[in-house]
């Protein structure tokens, strides 16, 4: 048998890592901008993380759902306080496609509604409710049976009050895209937003899966708008590279016996690594160095007569270039050995861990600066 080839791969095989830095099997160093999608939220294996991960096998490692496990309940508290979402309840799943989907379900469980409104490029996730909210055009599935996908612009209020009725269900809306190339929310948007769906009885769902986590400087980032969600979903930075992801559910929607269901969310060793990480978030004052140094660096970086564009809040950004640099993203990993991420065309997006250095940083722009200098010569 062989791997389900749907990736396209880098000829590079990581073995090792540590903080900021990744080895490939030849022991090639790397500096890791990109950290999985924002997965690596703390470094890589963070000495607290690590420990609290071997601790935990030393314990428990798994049990169902059908058992008190105190753990998530520490995780709930801790998580809580952190994010300012103390009268919150927390519904623990494995990954934001999960995360997205048991909102989908909540919110359709709540309204009676199955239709749903969301921006382009503004959902996660590749289960059958996360990918009906795609616009990938290679992607169409339906949300369960019945529910239907509107996909507005971002930031376009017209369009908003145009659809959003009382048929929808949800509305759900990043705190900032990633994936299109770092795009955000107008902060008056976010609030128009919140005030139509209150006007029709919709959920506002914000979708924090990749700048929650303290990734923006804020804990999550619809939190520079004030809004508060009915729903807030996350995953990737929370468990460091564990699979864990969770909904945040406002106090207004009432659970009951058997609403939503889970094999392995919420299990002792996702527990653990979460409560790691908001640990070290909490110990290292890493959303104040999120905010400084993602200011810093995006100063930086619109330096550069090539860059066309900067965007983004904290060590969630994302630049643009000509066409005729459009290949510098393969240039700094295979010549300066630095992991980026990109979105198409000419869009580099840095999602590094929230612990990098100000040095660390500064060897992207060096790097970057070297590589102008050569196309320019």
């Amino acid at each position: 048998m062989k791997t389900f080839d749907v990736y396209p791969l880098f000829p590079i095989e990581p073995v090792k890592a540590r903080g900021a830095w990744l080895w490939d099997k030849d022991g090639q160093k790397y500096l890791d901008l990109y950290g999985g999608h924002a997965v690596i939220s703390i470094g890589h294996n963070h000495p607290h993380f690590v420990d609290a991960l071997k601790s935990q096998l030393d314990k428990i490692s798994f049990y169902s759902n059908s058992v008190k496990n105190s753990m998530q309940e520490r995780l709930a508290e801790k998580l809580g306080k952190m994010s300012g979402y103390e009268n919150y309840s927390l519904f623990m799943c494995n990954s934001g496609a999960e995360a997205n989907e048991n909102a989908l379900k909540l919110a359709s469980f709540v309204t009676g509604r199955k239709k749903i409104i969301a921006f382009k490029k503004a959902f996660h996730g590749r289960t059958s409710g996360a990918v009906a909210a795609t616009d990938n055009p290679k992607i169409v599935a339906p949300f369960n049976a019945g529910h239907e996908v509107v996909f507005l612009p971002l930031n376009d209020e017209n369009a908003l009050r145009q659809h959003l009725s009382a048929d929808i269900a949800a509305v759900i809306i990043e705190g900032i895209q990633g994936v299109g190339g770092i795009h955000l929310p107008d902060d008056a948007f976010f609030k128009v937003v919140a005030d139509q769906c209150r006007q029709v009885g919709a959920m506002l769902i914000a979708d924090e899966i990749q700048s929650g986590c303290g990734r923006t400087g804020k804990f999550f980032a619809h939190q520079f708008s004030s809004v508060q969600p009915d729903l807030v979903t996350m995953a990737k930075g929370m468990g460091n590279g564990f699979p864990v992801g969770g909904v945040l559910v406002a106090p207004h929607i009432a659970p009951w016996h058997g609403m939503l269901g889970t094999t392995f969310g919420g299990n002792h060793l996702a527990c653990a690594a979460a409560l790691a990480v908001l640990d070290v978030i909490e110990q290292q004052d890493l959303l104040a160095h999120a905010a400084a140094l993602g200011n810093y660096w995006m100063k930086e970086l619109k330096n550069f007569d090539a860059v066309t564009d900067v965007r983004g809040r904290g060590l969630m950004i994302g630049f643009d270039l000509p066409a005729s640099l459009a290949h510098l993203r393969h240039d700094l990993l295979f010549k300066h050995h630095i992991f980026t991420g990109e979105a198409k065309p000419n869009t580099i997006r840095l999602l590094p861990s929230l612990a990098l250095t100000k040095e660390e940083a500064d060897v992207l722009l060096h790097a970057i600066e070297v590589q102008l200098k050569t196309v320019a010569a």
